[in-house]
């Protein structure tokens, strides 16, 4: 009973790692333009990927979407472009404040909202109970944790300013930019709650229950591929950076690209059976695991790659303490489940 206890948790902390590294190729496309990476991106996360998982491990996927009813995949549809104005968002925030910085505001938003709003919809009668109670003080922890790892990145981007080294863009409206992305990338979360439909109809149509989340992955992607695609699409075209796609020495960008939705849609193939494992509050339990691993590792990837390397001893500080505290509230919330 144990390891089956541990089995949920792992494949949702495994989700928050793969989120967590996603971003970290870009760092060395530096070749090309923000918008060339983040087509290649969500051509392969949102729209690639997610229709080849989905057409390899779900039978009868058709059969599956004209079973499922016109509530759900309206639902699924909102949801999915949220989400994908959130993904928009996401791409700006993080190169806005840094890896390491905008993945912790950004998620922390999304980890309340998503957390929140499934548990009371759909499971308001354990809101009161030792369960609820768990969570909310997970979630209290992974907004304790956002707090203090913001501050740090307030005092490492103050360290830069008397340094000499302005921030890339002001602190202020990258921090407004990465709060609206958190609250419109709760929409994935909600979406997955609220169309679970369609992964009913994939179980009974024969689709395994580690894959049959792939099913709903390659709906909901497709309105974050048309956000993010048309958006880059206009940048491509007003800033003329459409040429350095043909630029020889961009070659392996395209792999780094690739490679960044390879781990991003990696990252929700493991969720989705992670959250069916751990119940009837899998999708608020594991939304908070996750997006608690997240924030941990996009910020040991940014300590590494050197995004605190002229940062102060306090500032420094401050980050593993605040990561210190994220740890324990993926712990807090791997029990909340546990009877």
């Amino acid at each position: 009973m144990f390891m089956e206890f541990l089995l949920g948790p792992s494949l949702l902390l495994a989700a928050g790692f793969f989120q967590g590294s996603f971003m970290l190729p870009m760092k060395f496309t530096r070749r090309w333009a923000w918008e060339n990476t983040w087509l290649v991106f969500s051509a392969t996360a949102y729209l690639i990927w997610p229709w080849s998982l989905a057409l390899l491990t779900v039978p009868h996927l058709g059969l599956v979407f004209g079973a499922t009813g016109v509530r759900s995949l309206v639902l699924i549809g909102l949801f999915g472009v949220g989400w994908g104005l959130g993904a928009l968002t996401f791409g700006l925030g993080v190169d806005m404040l840094g890896l390491a910085l905008g993945f912790t505001v950004i998620i922390g938003v999304a980890a309340s909202a998503g957390t929140l709003i499934p548990m009371i919809v759909l499971s308001p009668d354990r809101l009161w109970g030792r369960a609820g109670l768990l969570i909310s003080v997970a979630l209290l922890l992974v907004l304790t944790g956002v707090a203090i790892c913001s501050w740090a990145g307030k005092l490492r981007d103050a360290g830069r300013d008397s340094a000499g080294q302005v921030p890339r863009r002001s602190f202020a409206v990258g921090l407004m930019v990465c709060i609206a992305s958190g609250l419109l990338s709760a929409c994935g979360n909600l979406g997955f709650a609220f169309g679970s439909e369609v992964i009913q109809k994939a179980l009974a149509y024969g689709a395994s229950d580690v894959m049959a989340g792939n099913s709903l992955w390659a709906l909901i992607t497709v309105p974050l591929f048309v956000c993010n695609a048309g958006y880059c699409g206009w940048l491509l075209k007003r800033r003329g950076t459409v040429k350095l796609f043909f630029d020889p020495r961009t070659w392996r960008h395209w792999f780094l690209g690739s490679l960044m939705g390879a781990l991003w849609i990696a990252g929700f193939a493991c969720y989705a059976p992670g959250t069916r494992r751990l119940g009837s509050l899998g999708t608020s339990v594991g939304w908070a695991m996750m997006m608690a691993m997240m924030i941990i590792t996009a910020n040991v990837w940014g300590y590494l790659t050197g995004e605190w390397k002229q940062a102060s001893l306090s500032a420094r500080r401050l980050l593993l303490s605040g990561v210190g505290v994220l740890i324990v509230a993926v712990g807090v919330a791997g029990f909340a489940n546990y009877r």
